[in-house]
């Protein structure tokens, strides 16, 4: 829990504020992993910051907007020895950040309460974790059946509180209470299930370097490196791997990292030992040797199968090599049969062994997979086979005739099907791959002096880049890392992070992201964030895990796949069992037999082609393909899309909530007309409002000053006077003394609370501005009115045509803000939206959509803010703009990381032919097997003599799972709607 507070940005609130509107959008946007540092921030005050950090969780009282929040954070910040203080209004917590050497936990209480708020110490709830989670590899599975069954198993488990098993990925993500259980657990009980288990990674938030040691040749070496490791600060956990010599370490980024370890090896042992960074395998490496092994188990068997397949259909036609296979060996038994017995025997039991195993480990746990099926065709064809030649061999007059061919050739295609399905399902996690690549392999690492000059360059690899180190970033070479500029000024490409595609400025202060591009200028920067903490590992994480969720629809091929496999093999035994005693009791002519068989292996045949027709797989990837490929689609495009569940719900929407602050409008507000009621000079003005304005944090204030600087363009720093006895009246505005003057800039609440008249001049310029869609703040010198502030947060770009294209898209659209209802009104019929709710809190919000939902609505809510939060959580999907707090991105279900709204019509459109590809799966793999069944039973074989040989029926069952899993990779050709391209056209940068 502690976790998420770290990253909370509390910046911005629409409703509940000091001036009860406006909101704080730098135009900038910052991301979900991002920390913020502040501009010009020097190399020496971090230096001098040695000691350990500590953490303080405080719970706080009294907080009812951001401007509340930012006087706290404001006031904690301004004590020596604080690094980081961020502040949760929604849940009323204060996470900080300190070194106990400069500052203690009851000191930063004591300034809480100073602030105004009450603040008590939350002990041990800030280390605490209750929850962790894991991710698995599972080797072995080969239909939904397989799944199930470990699925089922890991969720029996006490201390787990969900598991997801993917079949598309191969992978399991297990969330389990490390307090009841831990990981080897975990893997023991996939292992008892019959499937191999790979641990990929253990919680979210500890980093982990995998280190390969030379030297290491005994016991005794291995402890003394393990030991000094230990020793290390930071150093959580270590794993060593005798056979591959391979050292896994678990720490802190905060406090070491992988140079510190790679040195300490080094050291230890006279430098008898040396450390590398350990090849990358991973996944990857798996997949390529899966590929690898069914392509040479494929090629082994068509080594067999194709001698086998000659010798039964067409060397039997050819005179000569008739004669040749027909030649006696013992009684009826013929040379071609003993051929054929000896080349099938490998691919039975050698080559298809894989199909024995999966089937035993499968019935033992009381579940029935692909392997079953495949294991008791070819088993039936086979042993009817050995049967056939060995009774030919004891007997005179016996003309037996075998399947081998049917058996081998059978495993041979389900073995190209397997090969092509993996060689295709690989492709739909291409997304993944891309995001990975990313990352530069290498980085230059800058060695500063204790004036911030550079004494040294050094090229190392971008994995040991450690916390605060500082990187130099070269015109066209990626960014490595996570940080911000400590010097250089250029333009970074962010589009393969953010989706947008525009070249965004960095100069001193700005935070840059690891895997962007730098275009054209030299940077300098210091790393903030590296390993898993980075932004680029957090979106890998994130469509990750949106990979691995199901979809509900999903649910349907789960319900199937229970009963699918037996009522396979009971149809298959009936339909033997027909035909069998059809031709038993002359049920139909005799000439319908073929001359090479009778009427037993006719119906052995048939019973063996509808048992190998049947395809669960195709079932099972009908939509965990689909959702594979449409999230890593929409990762690309900018939209993370949080799983199946978010997809589904998407595509179905209807109505569309929208917050008004940062969400519609650009969220920066701007001072756009001044109306004074007394003669006095402008500058004079701006100048006793903005040396009041300068104290608080409120956004709206903060125009007021960035405008009132326009007065001072010749003066490079401004200094304003001094305001005495300075109030922020929450909810209402500030105000102080300065230059002997009583100045009051807020409201018309505040005025009248403070007795002051408001004349019916300024009554009317207030009804003009909301009516303008803008906040007019009074401002009042002495206790009398002087003038009024008209404040304006502009629309976004495209805001107008994203809600027409809605509405032709027959979507209801609402506007529910904290704003007055005037200025609400106002935005509402500029971008041409009907229903309107002002004023409205946080919860009023969630409440709406609840409302909505009540009256049968499926509700989209896109907003930005901490207030947006519940409504978030409470619609069916929520929509995140991407430059908005990280609570919000948090509680959505689809983060637009391009801030862009013309991305809520791609994430719904994208959702829309997301599903209509999992229906058209659905239909073929249905469609298949209710087709193929009665076709390999025999059904088209009275009528039109036609029917489906083993091997065939074989063949068409690997094409079709090969065929649900290509569909699926046509979605890799999505293309965002035609009517949004124009909308480039009128986009305009807000600075």
């Amino acid at each position: 829990m502690a976790n998420k507070f770290l990253s909370f940005a509390c910046i911005r609130n629409d409703n509940n504020n000091s001036y009860g509107g406006g909101g704080n959008l730098s135009p900038r946007p910052h991301y979900p992993s991002m920390p913020k540092y502040p501009k010009g921030f020097s190399f020496d005050e971090e230096k001098n910051m040695n000691g350990s950090e500590s953490k303080a969780l405080f719970s706080v009282f009294g907080m009812s907007c951001s401007a509340c929040a930012g006087s706290v954070e404001k006031a904690v910040k301004r004590l020596p020895g604080i690094k980081e203080a961020v502040i949760d209004v929604l849940n009323n917590k204060a996470q900080v950040i300190f070194y106990p050497s400069f500052v203690n936990e009851e000191k930063i209480r004591e300034t809480i309460e100073d602030v105004g708020f009450q603040a008590t110490l939350i002990k041990e709830e800030a280390n605490e974790k209750s929850t962790q989670v894991c991710r698995i590899q599972i080797k072995g599975m080969t239909c939904t059946s397989c799944s199930s069954t470990v699925e089922s198993a890991l969720q029996g488990m006490p201390g787990v509180q969900k598991a997801r098993v993917a079949l598309a990925t191969e992978e399991s993500e297990v969330h389990y209470d490390p307090k009841i259980l831990n990981c080897n657990e975990l893997l023991q009980v996939i292992e008892d299930t019959g499937f191999e288990a790979i641990l990929l990674s253990t919680g979210e938030d500890r980093n982990k370097i995998q280190l390969k040691v030379d030297g290491m040749h005994s016991d005794s070496s291995v402890r003394t490196i393990v030991n000094s490791l230990k020793a290390l600060p930071g150093v959580e956990d270590i794993n060593f791997e005798p056979v591959s010599h391979k050292l896994s370490v678990y720490y802190k980024a905060d406090v070491t990292g992988p140079r510190n370890f790679m040195q300490v090896i080094a050291n230890t042992g006279s430098g008898r030992f040396k450390a590398m960074i350990f090849p990358e395998g991973g996944r990857e490496a798996y997949r390529q040797e899966e590929i690898k092994q069914y392509y040479r188990s494929f090629l082994w068997s068509l080594i067999f199968t194709i001698p086998i397949f000659l010798t039964s259909m067409i060397f039997m036609y050819i005179p000569g090599l008739k004669h040749g296979l027909d030649t006696k060996v013992i009684n009826m038994l013929t040379v071609g049969q003993v051929l054929r017995w000896a080349l099938s025997t490998p691919v039975q039991f050698i080559i298809g062994w894989r199909f024995y195993t999966g089937s035993y480990k499968a019935l033992r746990h009381g579940s029935a997979n692909m392997d079953v099926l495949i294991a008791l065709g070819t088993n039936a064809a086979y042993f009817y086979s050995v049967y056939s030649v060995l009774r030919a061999a004891t007997s005179p007059n016996f003309n037996s005739t075998d399947f081998f061919e049917t058996s081998s050739t059978l495993i041979s295609f389900i073995l190209l099907g397997k090969y092509l399905e993996i060689l295709t399902k690989g492709k739909t996690s291409e997304a993944i791959a891309k995001l990975m690549d990313l990352a530069p392999e290498t980085a230059i690492l800058l060695s500063l002096d204790d004036q911030g000059n550079v004494t040294n360059e050094e090229e190392i690899d971008s994995r040991l880049i450690q916390k605060n180190d500082v990187i130099k970033i070269i015109p066209g070479a990626k960014v490595a890392c996570d940080g911000y500029v400590l010097w250089g000024q250029s333009h970074v490409n962010e589009s393969m992070i953010t989706g947008e595609s525009r070249p965004v400025a960095k100069r001193q202060g700005d935070m840059v992201i690891g895997g962007t591009l730098n275009e054209n200028g030299v940077l300098h920067i210091k790393a903030t964030r590296v390993g898993s903490e980075s932004a680029l590992s957090q979106i890998v994480r994130l469509v990750e895990s949106a990979q691995m969720a199901k979809a509900p629809v999903q649910k349907f091929a789960d319900r199937i796949s229970t009963f699918f496999v037996p009522l396979v093999i009971v149809l298959s035994l009936s339909t033997w069992l027909a035909w069998f005693i059809a031709g038993k009791f002359n049920g139909y002519p005799k000439s319908w037999i073929p001359s090479s068989m009778d009427s037993f292996q006719l119906a052995l045949q048939f019973g063996i082609s509808v048992m190998v027709i049947a395809c669960p797989c195709a079932l099972g990837l009908a939509t965990p393909t689909a959702v594979m490929v449409g999230t890593g689609v929409g990762a690309s495009q900018g939209v993370l899309i949080k799983g199946g569940q978010a997809l589904e719900s998407a595509h179905k929407v209807n109505c569309i909530v929208f917050d008004k602050t940062g969400t519609l409008t650009v969220g920066k507000p701007v001072v756009v007309a001044t109306r004074l009621l007394k003669t006095m000079a402008l500058w004079e003005f701006y100048e006793l409002v903005a040396a009041a304005e300068v104290n608080s944090e409120h956004p709206l204030a903060k125009a007021i000053v960035e405008y009132a600087k326009k007065f001072r363009e010749e003066e490079e720093t401004c200094v304003w006077p001094e305001a005495r006895d300075f109030e922020s009246i929450t909810g209402h505005g500030v105000k102080g003394v300065v230059r002997n003057k009583e100045v009051m800039v807020g409201n018309k609440s505040l005025m009248l609370k403070m007795n002051i008249s408001i004349p019916i001049e300024a009554e009317e310029i207030l009804e003009e501005t909301e009516q303008s869609a803008q906040t007019g703040i009074l401002v009042s010198i002495d206790h009398e009115l002087v003038g009024v502030i008209a404040i304006s947060d502009p629309l976004k770009p495209g805001a107008q045509e994203v809600i027409s294209i809605l509405k032709s898209m027959k979507i209801k659209t609402i506007v529910v803000t904290g704003d007055n209802w005037g200025t609400a009104n106002s935005i509402a019929k500029d971008v041409g939206i009907d229903i309107v709710i002002a004023e409205a809190k946080p919860e009023d919000k969630a409440e709406k959509v609840k409302e909505l939902q009540a009256s049968g609505d499926i509700v989209a809510m896109v907003g930005d803010g901490i207030n947006d939060s519940p409504a978030l959580v409470a619609a069916d999907v929520g929509m995140a703009i991407g430059a908005g707090t990280d609570i919000a991105i948090e509680a959505a279900d689809i983060v637009l990381m391009k801030s862009n709204l013309e991305d809520v019509i791609t994430a719904i459109d994208l959702s829309r032919k997301t599903f209509q590809r999992i229906r058209l799966n659905y239909i073929w793999a249905l469609a298949y097997n209710l087709l193929g069944i009665p076709i390999a039973a025999g059904a088209l074989f009275p009528s039109t003599g036609f029917r489906l040989p083993p091997w065939i029926a074989g063949a068409a069952m690997a094409a079709s799972s090969v065929s649900v899993v290509c569909c699926s990779l046509l979605l890799k050709n999505y293309r965002r709607p035609k009517r949004l391209d124009t909308q480039e056209i009128r986009g305009i940068t807000v600075e």
